[in-house]
C-alpha cells in the first residue's frame, strides 16, 4: 500500500470570536476544529475494466485521510488485511480546491464486492430504523466470529486510561471540539491515538493506521472512547478484533447487546476513581 501523503488542511482553524464572561464583552480569536467533507470511492479492475464506485461522503477534520479510508473499508467488511488494497490517493482528476476532499482506494483483482450492499450504505446514522436484532443478524451472516477468551487487565490499568487520552490530544487542547479514540496495550501504555470531529472517523482513523502497517489483528489492545460507546463503534471494534472497548460515557442499549453476543468486555464511565463493567468482566483482573 503506497505511502503517500496526507491533506495539508489544517486540524484547526482560527476565527474571531466575542467572549461573553461576568458581563464583560470581549473581543479575541478561539481555535475551531475543522470540518470538510470526503468522498472515498473505490477502484478495481476486473476483466481488465477498471470499475468505479462512490461509496460514501464523511464529514471529518482534515488529516490522515488515508488511515480513514482504510479503516472505514475494514469496519464495513470491505476488505480484511493490507494486501487487499493497492493503492490510495488524492482523486487529482478533480477540480483544485476538491482534491484534496476525495480519496481513491484501490482494490485488489479478485475481491469479491457486494455492490448491492455497498448500495444500502450500511448503518451510517443511529435513525437507519433497523431493528437490533437485524443488526446483530447482520453482523452474523458478515462472518463475523465471537472473540475467543482473554486477555486480561487490571482495574488499575483502566482507570489511568482517560487521563493518559486528555494529555495525548493536541488538537482537543486547542479546540476543546474533537472526539478521540486511543489504542492501548494491556499495561496502559498508549499505542496509537487518533482525533476526528466524528467519532467514527476517529476510530475508522485508528483502525486503519494499525491496518496500513500490517497490524489487521488488535486482539492484545484495549480501546478508549473519548465519548458514548454506539452499535456502531463495537461493530467496528469487533471487526478489528479488539476485545475491550471502554468509553468515557455511556453504552447504548445495543452496543451492550452486540458486546455481550460476541464476548466483547464493554466498559462505561471510565473515570480515574472507577467505571462500570456491562459485558466481560472476566478480562477485568480486580
Amino acid at each position: 500500500m503506497a505511502a503517500l501523503p496526507s491533506s495539508d488542511s489544517p486540524p484547526n482553524v482560527s476565527r474571531d470570536v466575542i467572549r461573553v464572561h461576568d458581563g464583560a464583552w470581549t473581543s479575541d480569536v478561539d481555535a475551531l476544529a475543522a470540518e470538510e467533507p470526503m468522498e472515498i470511492r473505490l477502484l478495481w479492475d476486473e476483466d481488465g475494466q477498471l470499475h468505479r464506485h462512490s461509496l460514501a461522503i464523511t464529514m471529518r477534520t482534515p488529516g490522515d485521510d488515508f488511515e480513514l479510508a482504510a479503516g472505514f473499508l475494514r469496519g464495513e467488511g470491505i476488505i480484511a488485511c493490507r494486501e487487499d488494497v493497492l493503492d490510495i490517493s488524492y482523486c487529482l482528476e478533480e477540480a483544485e480546491e476538491q482534491r484534496l476532499n476525495v480519496v481513491s482506494v484501490t482494490l485488489r483483482s479478485g475481491l469479491d464486492l457486494d455492490l448491492a450492499r455497498l448500495e444500502r450504505h450500511f448503518y451510517t446514522t443511529s435513525s437507519c430504523g433497523i431493528c437490533g436484532k437485524a443488526a446483530l443478524d447482520a453482523l452474523d451472516l458478515r462472518g463475523c466470529q465471537i472473540m475467543p477468551p482473554g486477555p486480561e487487565v487490571r482495574s488499575a490499568v483502566i482507570r489511568s486510561l482517560p487521563d493518559a487520552l486528555r494529555r495525548a490530544q493536541a488538537v482537543f487542547r486547542r479546540t476543546g471540539g474533537l472526539h478521540a479514540s486511543g489504542l492501548f496495550d494491556l499495561d496502559g501504555r498508549l499505542l496509537d491515538l487518533r482525533e476526528d470531529v466524528g467519532r467514527h472517523n476517529a476510530l475508522d482513523k485508528l483502525v486503519g493506521h494499525q491496518l496500513r502497517r500490517g497490524r489487521d489483528q488488535l486482539d492484545a489492545c484495549v480501546l478508549l472512547l473519548s465519548g458514548r460507546a454506539s452499535f456502531e463503534l463495537l461493530q467496528k471494534a469487533l471487526v478489528a478484533r479488539i476485545p475491550v472497548v471502554a468509553a468515557i460515557g455511556a453504552p447504548s442499549s445495543l452496543a451492550v447487546e452486540l458486546a455481550a453476543s460476541f464476548n466483547i468486555t464493554l466498559l462505561g464511565f471510565v473515570r480515574s476513581e472507577g467505571f462500570n463493567v456491562y459485558t466481560g468482566v472476566e478480562r477485568v483482573i480486580r
